[in-house]
């Protein structure tokens, strides 16, 4: 039944046309501060993460103190986001907070400004990581019910969310490159200072969405009973195993192809190659992720990761088949992350959401950065940079296997 008359309009209850337009506009506001952000964040990703082993080498650090000064991001993701998940469960206020966390962040990063040796360096790494590492577990649980339709996870507005950080992970693993070629690695901590003024801007923009405070009276929705449940058990297993195997590609790929005679431009655009599979998967992913069950892409996503670090371990030296295994990112990375996403949102509704990811960011990516930065180092110093990609194919195996088993109880319960 349609409302004919302005009075009835006040009254009824069916969707008009100018509330679903303004509700639709509005939508679209959002995502679009909520595609910056995740821009401006990966755009530093992008650069640091790949660059930060080279300027550390280049300031002539050894490999065992660049595998525990690019641990340290890894470090502050076993206590921050959780801290940070947890108070903005309770407060509502994840917009606030990550505008308070990108403008500390900014201003700690000068310090890397300052030639104050390992110790120095180690502090200021460790506090600007302590309020970047809860950013994005904030910005999910803010964006989720943005991202949902009909109260289900809806995988191709997210994508078209997440594609913005990629494209900006892109920009900047490419364009550093080239200006690290040309002007070498002095200019590393001007570059952190940009994209991190970037990215506080880009806090800025988003919508001050607040959920309802959390009563101080009333019991919170607990954490345990969650994770009690075998399903999610394996699956976080399954996470630390598959994160592992890719932080030995964070910290260690540029070192190797540097150590193979690759030049910086080209180490820059092998990072490229993977992140433009990666934006073509997420623009596409809606169509693809319902083939298969999410632990079932667990699954493939491992089984593709023994590939790539067996053809990265062997044949780096061979760059068509390089290009191949950087290729296989799109299920190895992006049809993961995605799947453990949607994972994440299942089992931590509501007011979970925040120490869900979280806990995501913990045990995804804490505890197996540390794990992997201080294995890798010793590893790669006692028999080489090619053994650690050896080492990741046996935890990709190892994730392999834990999936299998989430896949097979999923398939069991009703």
């Amino acid at each position: 039944m349609r409302c004919t008359t302005a009075r009835s309009a006040a009254t009824c209850s069916c969707p008009h046309p100018t509330s679903q337009r303004a509700r639709v506009v509005a939508d679209r506001r959002h995502l679009f501060a909520f595609s910056w952000l995740s821009a401006s964040y990966f755009a530093h990703i992008g650069f640091f993460n790949p660059y930060l082993p080279l300027w550390l080498k280049d300031l002539g650090f050894s490999l065992i103190a660049i595998a525990v000064l690019t641990s340290v991001q890894s470090a502050t993701r076993l206590f921050a986001p959780y801290f940070w998940g947890t108070w903005s469960d309770h407060t509502g206020e994840r917009v606030r907070l990550l505008r308070y966390g990108a403008t500390a962040a900014l201003l700690l990063s000068l310090g890397l400004w300052v030639d104050g040796g390992i110790v120095w360096l180690f502090l200021v790494l460790l506090l600007m990581f302590s309020h970047t590492s809860g950013m994005m577990p904030m910005s999910e649980a803010a964006l989720a019910h943005l991202v949902s339709r009909d109260g289900a996870f809806d995988p191709r507005r997210y994508g078209r969310v997440r594609l913005w950080g990629s494209l900006g992970f892109l920009l900047t693993v490419v364009a550093a490159g080239f200006w690290f070629e040309r002007f070498g690695l002095g200019g590393f901590p001007g570059w952190a200072l940009a994209t991190l003024a970037a990215v506080a801007l880009s806090t800025w923009l988003l919508p001050d969405l607040r959920d309802a405070p959390h009563p101080d009276g009333e019991a919170r929705p607990r954490v345990w009973p969650v994770l009690r449940q075998p399903t999610v058990r394996w699956f976080f297993a399954s996470l630390f195993f598959h994160v592992l195997a890719h932080i030995f590609i964070y910290i260690f790929f540029s070192l190797y192809l540097d150590s193979l005679g690759y030049s910086k431009t080209v180490i820059g655009l092998f990072w490229a190659v993977s992140v433009l599979i990666e934006i073509g998967w997420f623009y596409a992913q809606g169509r693809w992720l319902p083939l298969l069950s999410l632990p079932g892409w667990l699954v493939l996503a491992a089984t593709l990761m023994v590939l790539r670090m067996t053809l990265t371990a062997s044949l780096a030296h061979v760059w068509p088949v390089l290009l191949f295994a950087q290729a296989l990112h799109a299920i190895t990375f992006a049809a993961h992350h995605t799947a453990c996403i949607a994972l994440i949102t299942q089992h931590f509704p509501g007011r979970l959401r925040g120490r869900g990811q979280a806990l995501y960011s913990v045990l995804g990516y804490g505890v197996p950065g540390v794990t992997g930065g201080l294995v890798g180092g010793m590893v790669s110093s006692a028999l080489g940079l090619a053994s650690v990609f050896w080492l990741a194919g046996a935890c990709a195996v190892a994730a392999g296997l834990c999936a299998f088993r989430a896949w097979a109880l999923q398939r069991r319960s009703p």
